[in-house]
């Protein structure tokens, strides 16, 4: 039985169902324990659901002129976003139906 120490030790990952995420030739530490979550499923997966919400809210609809507007507006929204961390609480934490 693993004690508390060892336990905020470890790291769990969120890997899509998709073969080369999940390949057995993945050499994984023994503290990361990888969580496999169903292929086709990205609304599972927080990070997705947040650059969801960037999109929603900061990215979509837009006519960029040039490499450097995109990352400029990317970091906008990541900045905007930073801002409201109860924001990015509220997306990774929501309950499932």
């Amino acid at each position: 039985m693993a004690t508390k120490p060892e336990l905020a030790r470890r790291i769990r990952s969120l890997a899509l169902g998709q073969a080369w995420h999940l390949t057995p030739k993945l050499v994984v530490p023994d503290n990361i324990t990888i969580v496999p979550l169903p292929a086709r499923c990205l609304e599972l997966n927080p990070q997705e659901n947040v650059w969801q919400f960037m999109r929603d809210n900061w990215l979509s609809n837009r006519v960029f002129t040039s490499y450097d507007n995109i990352v400029d507006h990317r970091c906008y929204a990541w900045n905007k976003l930073v801002e409201q961390p109860w924001t990015v609480m509220s997306i990774g934490t929501r309950d499932w139906a």
